[in-house]
């Protein structure tokens, strides 16, 4: 096996090595010089222990991995966070957009930096390390597939790395959250199918009859972000050996497509995998059971069908069909119920058990983040409607519908479940400051508020200048005057990001005191039971 490595990664390589000669653009060359670089380093490694005695196999769970992607989170975190915060602060002062860091520290460069980073690489090392966590505990059983997760790992870097020096150098799809061009597109597939491999395999070896509800939220994360990047990204390269490609799809059907795949990357990468998130680690932390098990198989695949059809709303007064845009909008309001019902289940969890707010940090993000996700999923709805739409769209209102729910929603579920993950996989009893986790906590929170209410504010002053028409009928402000009047709103939101941004560096200093000097804990696998200690149903 260790020889079939070698001549893959040599081919790897090599091929790599012409790339960077024969590399039609900036972008392409770079790429293959990281490329040839990460292979080249594998040859060696790979060639190093290729007469090392075969390792004793591990037992107990495979948490190793899990600390990597722990880690990863923080970090991508924190750089996504810094990115946006500094591109609000562009908007406002357009000076910060430097001469001499053109072109590559322009807002049009940046601003898809900052989305796939706290997107893809925060929120999907996130996804992956909950992932794996969950799905071993529920299931009783080790990861399936050996080294295979840390593939995954490691791929997902190399893709994150791939696709964020890609929009530096200006290799893009110039599609909203599928910016990467082609090749990068090609291995994620390689990597979404090896993490679809260990995530399925896993359950299918479970000792556990049953599948927890959290791993079915997980599972169809996966499985339909995979046809998602699929049949978005279908593209023909210009050449082999450069970035640029040609979409399969245009007009109004790549507009239809795009949106399809859009909302459903909201709609199963930043719910239901979260959602997975939620229903382990709230139960978890509030030593309480599911308030309802029947609401959340109820909420799970009224979730699942309804989603998938809520795209068109993205593309109201567009030459999209009125009858598939009415169709989106539809679907969209209806969908405001499963939303809530998953809403109130994980809020009902902890009943019996409210007391816990005044002492327990942690549990205080899981609850607010619930709060945030039953807000956007009432605002979402709300905005698909046509007439709402018509004067939100476009806006900055769009703009803190978005933020309240990423940084309400997905970043504090996603600070919650570090909080608790991180003294269990590194043998500690609890994160080293507690009261740290109230200041992030807290600054987080107002951070969201200054952020979120600015963009409503001047998104919907946005909107009713735009259409502010004279006695003539002609409109009174030029797009200009909208620029001007935003600024005040700008600044306030520049300083949210500031805040959320300090909350976030609080929590990789807690991270780091919590991890310093501790030995990585190892669980073991529980016994399987015995037949003879089996008692009769009741």
């Amino acid at each position: 096996m260790n020889y079939f490595k070698l001549v893959i990664l040599g081919i790897v390589a090599l091929v790599a090595a012409m790339g960077m000669n024969w590399g039609h653009d900036l972008a392409y060359k770079v790429h293959a010089f990281i490329i040839m670089a990460v292979a080249a380093g594998m040859f060696f490694w790979v060639l190093r222990r290729i007469d090392e005695p075969v390792p004793v196999p591990e037992v107990g769970y495979a948490d190793g991995v899990i600390r990597a992607g722990v880690i990863a989170t923080a970090f991508w975190g924190v750089i996504g966070f810094l990115v946006g915060t500094f591109i609000a602060f562009q908007l406002a002062f357009p000076e910060l957009n430097f001469d001499w860091g053109q072109p590559f520290t322009n807002f049009g460069r940046l601003r898809p930096l900052h989305t796939s980073a706290v997107i893809f690489a925060f929120g999907g090392n996130a996804l992956i390390c909950t992932s794996f966590y969950v799905v071993q505990r529920t299931s009783a059983v080790r990861l399936f597939g050996g080294n295979l997760s840390w593939f995954v790992f490691w791929g997902y870097q190399l893709f994150i790395v791939l696709a964020a020096t890609g929009y530096l150098l200006g290799a893009t799809q110039s599609k909203e959250y599928a910016e990467p061009e082609w090749y990068t597109d090609i291995w994620l597939t390689i990597v979404w199918l090896a993490y679809l491999a260990v995530f399925f395999g896993t359950i299918v070896r479970r000792r556990e009859r049953h599948i927890y509800v959290a791993n079915w939220f997980y599972l169809s994360f996966i499985i339909t972000v995979a046809m998602l990047h699929l049949v978005n990204n279908l593209s023909i390269p210009v050449s082999f050996w450069g970035s640029k490609s040609v979409q399969l799809f245009a007009g109004v059907q790549d507009a239809m497509t795009q949106w399809w795949y859009g909302h459903n990357a909201v709609g199963f990468f930043l719910t239901a995998g979260f959602l997975g998130m939620m229903y382990y680690f709230v139960p978890k932390q509030a030593n309480r059971p599911i308030y309802s098990y029947k609401l959340s198989i109820i909420h799970f695949w009224s979730l699942i069908f309804l989603y998938i059809w809520a795209g068109p709303h993205h593309l109201h007064y567009t030459a999209l069909p009125d009858w598939a845009a009415t169709l989106g909008m539809v679907f969209s309001i209806v969908l405001w119920m499963p939303s809530w019902g998953g809403m109130i289940n994980g809020l009902m969890t902890l009943q019996g058990a409210w007391d816990k707010l005044r002492t327990d940090p942690i549990l205080r993000m899981f609850v607010i983040s619930l709060g945030f996700y039953g807000m956007s999923t009432f605002e979402g709805p709300m905005m698909s409607i046509r007439a709402v739409n018509s004067l939100s769209h476009y806006t900055d209102w769009t703009i803190g519908h978005v933020h309240s729910g990423a940084l309400g929603w997905n970043g504090m579920i996603t600070f919650g479940a570090l909080y608790f993950l991180t003294p269990k996989l590194w043998g500690r009893e609890q994160m080293y400051s507690m009261p740290a986790i109230n200041w992030h906590f807290w600054l987080a929170t107002i951070g969201i508020v200054l952020y979120a209410s600015s963009m409503w504010v001047t998104g919907i002053m946005e909107g009713l200048m735009w259409r502010e028409v004279d006695d003539q009928g002609f409109l009174v402000n030029s797009f200009a005057d909208t620029v001007a009047a935003k600024f005040p709103m700008y600044v306030v939101r520049g300083l949210g990001g500031v805040l959320y941004l300090s909350g976030g560096l609080i929590m990789v200093w807690n991270m780091w005191m919590t991890i310093r000097g501790a030995k990585p804990a190892t669980t073991s696998l529980p016994a399987p039971p015995s037949p003879s200690n089996a008692t009769p149903a009741e």
